[in-house]
């Protein structure tokens, strides 16, 4: 049943995507007829204007404007074409992608390998960022913005069930909106953002405005106007000379260049950031245009107003704005348009009052924006992953009971799927067993299903219910060398972290691997128990891998707060194998005299 959910999902990717092939074929069919009419329109003006040149200037004038205007309308389509067939290409790719990270290849997304952070609470030892991360497998934003509120997702997990179940109701709704998803990630492909986009829009929404005493140069526009009428009307009776004209002219493309290096320098920003706004635009636009059910989401989508006036079209105003503004490169419009219409400074005016009118509203919407992008990321992953799960939240501290929980990178075809079960506080899961038999990936699987959850994400689970604490980790814990820090020291500030944070009354659930392994077996046993002893006294939960079996002696003294399990290494027929299943009791079985046999080591 569950690879038939798998099953469609992946149809459902293939389809879209041999219908986009198709359509891009015969798109770019048509894109090449309409380059060969557009090269016949220029050849055939060409060879009429030939044709024609006996009849006069004007026939010529006539043949020739016929074909630049047809020449034009063709170039229009031409270009409204390449911009569909860019977007067709792109939603190809994002297709392709996900049938590949269906079959657990995520190369293809970014992984925030520059996130990576020995020190965080959890997410070196969990995998969480890197390549072949949880991170990667689950990325799909398309801002930058979009990208590090997600990361903060995976780096803060929340911890109120209030804020979870309100994600969880968000993320199962626009999960069912597969077709949305995939348009506003499209979308946004079609110009990469940079981290430093909207500081650079802050600095510059921040930035004085590029041209003062505005009301003035609002006056002389309108001034400009009137004396160059006054001008073409004194130069046609005859009242001023050509010389007279060229020196009035020459004034007054004087004074309309005034200004010409502060608008140099704004043209040269915010050129580069036309394409992003134009996208910014369109993102918001198909939020703006879909409706919604859950509150968080409305609540969200009703960012995007500004007393009655929609974002997408603010935005898409400064971009067209900037677009004229850089229509100052052209000759004509430096020679003629700016002397008489002042059209440098009118449009850089118009720019600063945009910026006065929106400026900092236009941070809050690129803020929105990166929410709705992380938005789409998570619910693309329960998209993706049909029989995951929303796990259920108490308010009662510590509880985690979860059946035939996985992990979400392992393949759903091999992965051994097992239980966990802590039902108050302090309690502890003493998890015992042999090299390779499956502790450290359990602890793993554990956690990244707990952030998952934490987040408002679903998991890989049957059932799952969970008190949402805060989640330390020492699993993987490494020496420093820049520090000058041994790998026991580094173990033991981890520790320390943890016993203060208890102490301050913080609500912990901690997974560690083989505690003090820094050290000689005598004082790993005494530490180890002393800290276990200390965790069940600051009322604290979680679980403890181990190869040293006398933690599991624990239990006797702490009966109601500590539970011993194992993974086994089977010895049969003088192979070795693995269930990989949690067992309860200690371990029994050890595989490493048994290796060294096999592998002609005497012992």
């Amino acid at each position: 049943m569950k690879e038939n959910k798998y099953a469609q999902v992946k149809d459902y990717y293939r389809s879209r995507l041999d219908n986009t092939q198709q359509t891009l074929s015969d798109l770019k069919k048509r894109i090449y007829l309409l380059g060969t009419i557009r090269l016949l329109i220029v050849i055939s003006t060409i060879a009429l204007a030939y044709f024609v040149r006996t009849q006069g200037t004007a026939t010529i004038g006539l043949i020739v404007g016929l074909g630049l205007v047809v020449f034009l309308g063709f170039l229009l389509i031409y270009n409204k074409l390449q911009k569909r067939k860019a977007y067709l290409e792109i939603s190809a790719t994002c297709d392709e992608n996900e049938l590949k990270a269906l079959d657990y290849n995520f190369s293809a997304f970014d992984g925030a390998p520059e996130k990576v952070n020995p020190t965080h609470s959890f997410s070196l030892d969990l995998d969480i960022f890197g390549n072949h991360s949880l991170f990667q497998s689950l990325n799909r934003t398309c801002t930058a913005y979009g990208k590090q509120v997600l990361i903060n997702r995976f780096e803060n997990p929340f911890q109120s069930t209030k804020k979870i179940k309100s994600m969880q109701e968000s993320i199962a709704e626009m999960s069912q909106n597969s077709d949305f998803i995939h348009h506003f990630q499209v979308t946004g492909l079609s110009c990469l953002s940079k981290d430093s986009d909207l500081k650079e829009i802050a600095s510059f929404i921040a930035e004085p405005s590029a041209i003062r005493s505005k009301n003035l140069w609002k006056i002389l526009r309108y001034l400009f106007l009137l004396l160059w009428l006054t001008g073409i009307g004194l130069a046609i009776t005859g009242m001023i000379s050509l010389s007279g004209f060229i020196v009035f002219y020459l004034i007054m493309l004087g004074v309309s260049e005034s200004q010409a290096k502060k608008i140099t320098d704004l043209q040269r920003w915010i050129g580069k950031k036309v394409e992003i706004f134009n996208t910014y635009s369109e993102l918001i636009e198909i939020i703006e245009k879909s409706s919604f059910k859950s509150e968080l989401l409305r609540e969200f989508q009703s960012r995007f107003m500004k007393q009655g006036e929609k974002a997408s079209a603010c935005i898409r105003r400064l971009a067209q704005l900037s677009a004229e503004l850089e229509q100052r490169s052209n000759l004509m419009v430096h020679l003629f348009l700016n002397p008489l219409l002042l059209w440098d400074i009118s449009k850089a005016i118009a720019i600063d009052e945009w910026k006065n009118t929106y400026g900092k509203q236009t941070e809050i919407w690129i803020k929105a924006l990166g929410e709705w992008d992380a938005f789409c990321s998570l619910s693309k992953f329960a998209f993706n992953h049909p029989d995951y799960i929303f796990p259920e939240l108490t308010d009662n501290y510590f509880e985690m009971k979860g059946k035939n929980l996985g992990h979400p990178l392992m393949n759903r075809e091999t992965c051994v799927r097992n239980d966990i079960g802590i039902e108050k506080s302090p309690y502890f899961l003493i998890v015992t067993g042999a090299n390779m038999a499956g502790k450290s990936t359990y602890l793993r699987t554990i956690g990244v299903n707990y952030v998952l959850a934490c987040m408002g994400a679903p998991v890989w689970a049957d059932s799952l219910c969970l008190y949402p604490a805060i989640l330390l980790t020492s699993l993987r814990t490494s020496d420093s060398l820049n520090d000058n820090e041994s790998y026991f020291f580094a173990e033991l500030k981890r520790l320390k972290m943890m016993i203060d944070r208890l102490q301050s009354g913080e609500k912990l659930f901690i997974i560690l691997d083989e505690i003090l392994k820094g050290t000689n077996s005598v004082d790993k046993q005494k530490g180890s128990l002393a800290l276990v002893q200390q965790f069940i006294r600051l009322q604290s939960c979680g679980i403890i891998a181990t190869h040293d079996l006398l933690l599991g002696s624990l239990e006797k003294e702490f009966p109601e707060n500590i539970r011993n399990y194992c993974f086994e290494a089977d010895i049969k027929n003088d192979e070795l194998t693995f269930s990989y299943r949690l067992r309860n009791g200690i371990a029994q079985n050890m595989n490493a005299t048994f290796l060294m046999q096999k592998m002609g080591i005497t012992v």
